[in-house]
């Protein structure tokens, strides 16, 4: 099955991205990105592509224990960003992301460690996916739209392991359905 793990936004926090993103829906051009869902956003700690059933338990077990040993910590969505040249929109973070970069390094070891292939480690840039684009887009406009946005801040408490399931119909516009797998409170201790 296909895997990630995530920190996903609570319901009233999406709320307010989805008005700020309806802003960004108007702008012209929109209807040429490939605009993500509401159930689609979360911050990925770290993506497992394939995941073999039966390294899951061993996953899940060592997923288990990076939640033990992370405190919740604040977290708000805030400003904007792309990825190459217009290719993905987002939203990212403020509050404790040094937490948050802690918990995405422990949730690769995790996978690293029960067996599941891991691509070259890159610095874990906190973000949310917007939209997508399939070519090289200019997003600026998009991008300078966005860039004041930040929202409340909640606390991040839980992580999520999650099955992406891709669209299979060939439907245009069809999202890819995200299903959680198992979820793990964050009850470490608080960092000094």
């Amino acid at each position: 099955m296909r895997l990630f793990a995530a920190v996903l936004p609570p319901p009233d926090v999406a709320a307010e991205l989805a008005d700020a993103v309806q802003a960004l829906r108007a702008l012209p051009g929109a209807d040429e990105l490939r605009w993500t869902g509401r159930p689609g956003w979360h911050f990925t700690l770290a993506f497992y592509g394939e995941v073999d059933d039966g390294t899951v338990p061993d996953l899940t077990a060592r997923l288990a224990r990076a939640a033990h040993r992370t405190a919740p910590f604040p977290l708000a969505l805030h400003g904007s960003g792309q990825f190459g040249r217009g290719r993905a929109l987002w939203t990212g973070a403020t509050g404790d992301t040094d937490t948050l970069r802690l918990l995405a390094a422990r949730t690769e070891a995790a996978a690293r460690k029960a067996g599941v292939p891991m691509a070259d480690h890159r610095r874990y840039t906190p973000h949310l996916t917007l939209a997508r684009s399939r070519t090289d887009t200019d997003v600026s406009p998009y991008v300078r739209t966005l860039a004041p946005f930040t929202g409340r801040t909640w606390t991040a408490d839980e992580l999520t392991l999650v099955r992406s399931n891709l669209p299979v119909s060939g439907v245009a516009g069809e999202q890819p359905r995200y299903e959680p797998v198992a979820r793990w409170p964050l009850s470490g201790p608080p960092s000094a």
